[in-house]
């Protein structure tokens, strides 16, 4: 049994591998979503020697470990952006076959940890030319919760509401929206890390995890003034926290934050929303599941 936080050793992922079906899931709702990439990640998964036997928009429903058991399905290929990846590898845990994420979406952070600047179509050829392997990886656990790549704790979290917009191009609302997550980022409730107890004493708006091999990597984010917060809110926005003020408060395996005035956490999971009770507490943990993905030192 592989220990909490750590990960399996790497397997390299052979032809021999590709027993029973294949399924590729797509997300057809997504602003990024190209009919004609999706019929060329299909030829290339054919010319691969894993032509998909179903073809499926998760709206019409994506299968959990028992029901791919059931189905007899030993690859499951998911082309998506990080929420889609996060639904779909999440229902698949504890499944025994194999799970290859592909970046189908604006951001895409699990398939860049995993591939790099890689499109779907070159990492397709790599599973042909048997280049890829088995591995676990490590996952943020909370109440209800789990995180492949990123968690933001805080009402900075506020500001996936305005990308949902502009994912639908709804500039009336981005605008209703972007003035009320400034807003609410500056005033708070802001969010202080009790476990370990560190960073700032008056909070931040946004506590920023992510899973590593060492534990859970902590990032604050606050700022003094309304356009430091705009300035963080467009960071977030671009789904790229750098550009945005913060502290790095190291990394812990275990990490407790609380609203400072005992309120709901807004929390950004993956990029999508969700909301915690006024204290939430998140792990280090393995996802259960095996991921293909690089060798290290490729």
């Amino acid at each position: 049994m592989t220990p909490p936080g750590t990960a399996d050793p790497q397997r390299r992922f052979a032809r021999m591998d590709l027993r029973g079906a294949t399924w590729l899931i797509y997300n057809g709702s997504s602003g990024s979503h190209d009919d004609d990439v999706l019929r060329d990640l299909v030829e290339g998964m054919r010319a691969a020697g894993a032509a998909p036997d179903e073809v499926r928009d998760c709206k019409h429903g994506t299968p959990d470990a028992r029901e791919a058991e059931r189905l007899g399905i030993g690859l499951v290929v998911i082309h998506g952006g990080d929420g889609t990846l996060n639904r779909t590898i999440g229902d698949l845990e504890g499944y025994g076959g194999a799970v290859l994420p592909l970046p189908g979406g604006t951001f895409n952070l699990l398939a860049r940890e995993i591939f790099g600047e890689r499109d779907a179509r070159a990492i397709v050829s790599m599973l042909g030319r048997g280049e890829l392997v088995v591995r676990r990886r490590t996952c943020i656990r909370g109440d209800g919760v789990t995180a492949l790549s990123e968690l933001l704790a805080g009402p900075g979290a506020k500001w996936a509401d305005v990308r949902e917009e502009l994912r639908e191009a709804n500039v009336g609302e981005v605008i209703v929206k972007g003035w009320d997550a400034a807003a609410t980022s500056t005033v708070g409730p802001m969010v202080a890390l009790e476990r370990p107890a560190l960073g700032r004493d008056d909070g931040y708006a946004g506590i920023r995890m992510c899973p590593r091999a060492a534990g859970i990597a902590i990032q604050g984010y606050g700022a003094e003034n309304l356009g430091d917060y705009v300035q963080q809110g467009l960071a977030i926005l671009k789904r790229d926290f750098r550009d945005g003020p913060h502290d790095d408060l190291g990394r812990a395996r275990a990490v407790t934050c609380r609203s400072l005035e005992d309120e709901p956490i807004p929390l950004m999971i993956d990029g999508e929303r969700s909301e915690g009770a006024a204290t939430v507490r998140f792990s280090l943990d393995t996802l259960d599941v095996d991921l293909l993905g690089i060798a290290d030192g490729r």
